[in-house]
């Protein structure tokens, strides 16, 4: 099931919105990071630059066959061999890891999904004890040149709110991400 649509523009203007390692400092995606899950990974904006950070292992999983066709292509063309991608429905059928596998998981611009709740906790499983979740959504601004509708598109108190109901210490609740975008991260308690 995909998610409620925001539309994807072509890879030359999505990757305009973001600077992705700027984004990954913010939300403190560490170099020691030994495995990280991308849910939405789209062209790979954030996969790619992750698995250029971190010493150990990046997932990017999506539900769109070109996508990961797009993403597999650029893994390739970067000789990186610490990334994978994987076509799945996780919406519906959630992340094919066992519990406690990952060290952080990307939700980024996906929380405007029909059931942000379940996403959630779907990363809280297969993150370890002190896991975290890294959150980044379009502003809640209708003058964002990009991004769901007004109507589907999340606050950021709502999202500090789904991460907290799902048993997330928010550590950093709210990240001020220039131009169109905020973000926040989630920790999972101790085992």
């Amino acid at each position: 099931m995909k998610t409620r649509e925001s539309g994807m523009p072509d890879e030359e203007r999505w990757s305009d919105f973001f600077d992705p390692d700027f984004i990954l400092s913010e939300l403190d995606l560490d170099p020691s990071t030994k495995g990280v899950v991308d849910m939405g990974s789209g062209y790979g904006t954030f996969a790619i630059p992750a698995a250029l950070r971190i010493s150990g292992r990046v997932l990017a999983v999506d539900i769109d066959p070109q996508m990961v066709e797009v993403c597999q292509t650029k893994i390739k063309e970067a000789g990186l061999t610490n990334i994978s991608c994987q076509q799945r429905d996780f919406v519906t059928y959630g992340i094919c890891l066992p519990d406690e596998s990952a060290d952080f998981v990307m939700l980024f611009n996906i929380l405007h999904a029909e059931n942000p709740v379940r996403l959630l906790e779907e990363a809280y499983r297969i993150l370890v004890p002190c896991g975290k979740v890294g959150v980044i959504h379009w502003n809640y601004d209708p003058t964002t040149p990009r991004g769901p509708s007004m109507d589907i598109r999340p606050k950021p108190e709502q999202c500090q709110e789904w991460i907290q109901t799902v048993g997330f210490q928010l550590i950093r609740p709210l990240i001020d991400l220039p131009p169109y975008h905020y973000g926040m991260v989630g920790q999972k308690e101790e085992g």
